[in-house]
């Protein structure tokens, strides 16, 4: 693991940015396109304005969702609509985002089918936040399925989750389809995320993101600011 710690949000943002275009330049490189795993919430939207001015070959970019509310996807809860509005703009408006919610099928209809096709493995990068009870993506410590979420050698991609940190049914990549990538790009803010994330890397079940964290398919990279 790499620890990367700065001043200011923006300064690690634009880091954390210039990260996430060298991975996938990198794939670009290499193959016909290149895929991109985000989260939703405040943390990365100063990252998400520098990706999108990033000068990429975006239309061979695929965006998918760490996580999301089983919300439509004009509501302002959606993790949809974020991407939608503060990533795919500018430079990056000619990516390609796979959308989580389906109106027409449950939590678990669209997991499954989200299961075929499988996106090309490995993801480019995946960027991700974490909270202050230590979980990542929707994967809640309170979680009735967080084992199979957590589980690495899992087959699944995406489980449905309930959990009572929100009122909205949850959809969440699990850790078996977020550590199949290049590399986690692994944002967050604030001491008391600090203080969570330095128990995680010694306890091995502490919080959900210990498993992130100890999991060794996937280099993670942190980028931290106050």
């Amino acid at each position: 693991m790499t620890e990367h710690y700065f001043d200011s949000r923006g300064e690690a943002s634009e880091a954390a940015a210039a990260r996430v275009v060298e991975l996938l330049t990198n794939r670009l490189e290499h193959q016909g396109r290149a895929s991109l795993v985000v989260s939703g919430g405040t943390t990365p939207v100063q990252c998400f304005a520098k990706l999108a001015a990033a000068s990429l070959d975006w239309d061979r970019v695929e965006v998918l969702l760490s996580d999301e509310r089983w919300v439509s996807p004009d509501h302002e809860d959606s993790n949809e609509r974020q991407a939608r509005e503060t990533l795919l703009i500018d430079n990056a408006a000619s990516a390609t985002l796979v959308p989580v919610y389906s109106e027409s099928r449950s939590p678990q209809e669209r997991c499954d089918e989200l299961q075929d096709p499988l996106p090309v493995l490995p993801f480019s990068c995946v960027l991700v936040g974490m909270g202050a009870d230590g979980h990542f993506a929707s994967l809640f410590p309170d979680a009735d399925n967080l084992e199979l979420g957590l589980d690495v050698e899992s087959s699944r991609l995406y489980v449905p989750i309930e959990t009572a940190a929100s009122p909205h049914a949850r959809v969440s990549m699990t850790l078996a389809g977020i550590s199949r990538s290049d590399e986690i790009v692994l944002l967050m803010f604030g001491e008391e995320k600090l203080a969570v994330f330095n128990k995680a890397k010694e306890l091995a079940n502490g919080f959900p993101v210990s498993r992130l964290l100890r999991q060794k398919r996937a280099p993670v990279r942190l980028f931290w600011a106050p």
